[in-house]
């Protein structure tokens, strides 16, 4: 049966008066009031009329007279049956109004990491300190919850006015309060925190639950852009987060079917401008939704423990392509292929790779093994260090990708056995133009020279940007500047025109200056 109005109004505008500790002094107050102008009769019916009637508007299942069930006994919030239940009051009171209410949900990234550091009871204080903050942003009226480990929900209470633009600005100082830095046992700890968050007016379906899950989506897809990231509920949302979804259960067979396939970017010498190697890069054309860039499915496969199988059909692919380059009478020393951490941990690869190449009749030299840096700067595990040496006896080129984006130091490289060094796009971007971006590159560089590492500088979109390099003595280049990545076939045709390019092509000189 739906609420009449005017009983809604009213309670909204008895509920915060009544609801916390003053009301322990305002119904004796009412009841008193009642005696003194109606007798007993008006006492009784007070006393008798205010709960049926609080209990009728759904008053006492809002704001938790009795109704808010259990408390976290770490924080000392309401937890999630009872945040379920008051959001499903407020859904349907404000489906009955015109009245507005957002849903916020608030994950602390990196939580595990937190409690491995510090441990779990540093890790509980950090928590009561962050419920506090949010609480600081929040009315009397409003809900807040603790709805796991690491994640808070608001609910807020009824409004005349909140618009897109209030609930981003809420949004956003819980977040930078929470990113304030945190004292525990005399050290600050730093912290980052994903927020995601649904209007009432924007919510999908017809029941809190479609709400509250709505905002859960907002905060999926702002931890996948994170960490600290804001996302608010929209209906594309909604369908990419359900495209994602669906592409998660393609996933599988997608790598085996052929649609995740090599598509390859040229590198090539700064002196000469001849091709010193492609690398290969995983595409997946969706027969449906067409290409899906790397961002959106890489993490996909990874996320479905697809890795290494991705690594072995793009080894496949790449060594293929070099037989063919071969055959088809162009010069092509190598082909790179990036290796995922958890293929790097596989203790069979050395052999693996060994079989592929004698398979296609390759000799390792032939294949460049990229690894990131980050793997180089973090990895602690001995298996990765073997495979890496092994595949470096063995004979294959060991590129670290990304360099200067993982902090990668001297001896780290030295342990490796790194053979080339690639420098992140970051440090290449306008380097014709910035000579704090030329010095960067040139202290990479010296380093690289002395110690006989080769250099290749990745994102070169520019001929500026190409010259400066050249004449700063990096040895190979890539990018759009010189070709995009392009499917197997275009390959062909695109290394015979630069064939005929090489001809009329000044070669760069290195400034030696």
């Amino acid at each position: 049966m739906r609420i009449p109005d005017s009983l809604v109004k009213l309670r909204d505008w008895i509920a915060p008066m009544i609801s916390g500790p003053s009301s322990i002094a305002f119904l004796p107050a009412i009841s008193l009031a009642a005696f003194w102008f109606g007798g007993e009769i008006a006492l009784l019916l007070t006393a008798l009329g205010l709960p049926l009637l609080f209990a009728a508007t759904g008053l006492y299942s809002r704001h938790g007279i009795g109704g808010a069930g259990a408390r976290d006994r770490i924080t000392e919030l309401i937890m999630r049956d009872g945040f379920e239940r008051i959001a499903a009051d407020i859904f349907s009171r404000t489906g009955a109004t015109r009245l507005k209410s957002v849903c916020i949900l608030i994950d602390i990234d990196h939580y595990r990491d937190l409690v491995d550091l510090h441990g779990q009871a540093a890790a509980d204080q950090v928590v009561v300190q962050c419920g506090q903050r949010i609480q600081g942003f929040l009315r009397a009226s409003d809900t807040l919850a603790r709805l796991g480990d690491n994640r808070f929900g608001v609910c807020t209470s009824p409004v005349q006015q909140l618009d897109l633009e209030t609930c981003i600005s809420l949004a956003g100082r819980i977040q930078a309060a929470l990113e304030d830095p945190i004292q525990l046992d005399g050290m600050s700890v730093f912290l980052s925190c994903s927020i995601g968050f649904c209007q009432r007016s924007r919510a999908p379906g017809k029941t809190s639950d479609d709400w509250i899950a709505a905002a859960a989506t907002a905060l999926s897809d702002a931890q996948l852009n994170g960490p600290s990231a804001i996302r608010a509920f929209s209906l594309e949302l909604h369908r990419r987060v359900r495209t994602r979804r669906a592409l998660h259960d393609e996933a599988a067979d997608a790598l085996e079917n052929g649609q995740i396939i090599a598509w390859y970017q040229p590198q090539v010498s700064s002196d000469t401008g001849k091709v010193t190697g492609f690398e290969a890069l995983a595409r997946w054309n969706h027969p449906e939704h067409g290409m899906i860039p790397p961002n959106e499915f890489l993490p996909i496969l990874e996320e479905a423990g697809l890795g290494e199988r991705l690594g072995q059909i793009m080894l496949q692919h790449a060594l293929g392509a070099v037989k063919a380059w071969d055959e088809a009478g162009f010069d092509v020393p190598m082909v790179g292929v990036n290796f995922a951490t958890d293929e790097l941990r596989n203790p069979t690869l050395v052999d693996r790779i060994k079989w592929e190449l004698d398979r296609f009749d390759l000799t390792p030299e032939r294949l460049c093994v990229e690894i990131l840096e980050t793997v180089v700067t973090s990895c602690s595990d001995d298996m990765v260090t073997r495979n890496v040496l092994g595949l470096g006896k063995l004979g294959c080129h060991i590129d670290l990708d990304d360099f200067g984006t993982g902090h990668a130091s001297i001896a780290s490289i030295r342990r490796f056995a790194i053979s080339r060094i690639k420098i992140d796009r970051s440090f290449v971007l306008r380097a014709d133009l910035d000579p704090e971006q030329q010095r960067m590159i040139g202290a990479i560089l010296t380093m690289a020279e002395r110690l006989g590492i080769e250099t290749l500088a990745e994102g070169v979109e520019t001929s500026g940007e190409h010259v400066i390099l050249a004449q700063l003595g990096c040895d190979h280049v890539q990018g759009f500047g010189i070709a995009r990545p392009m499917p197997f076939e275009k390959t062909l045709s695109w290394l015979t025109a630069h064939r005929v390019t090489l001809i009329d092509t000044p070669i760069l000189r290195r400034d030696t200056g």
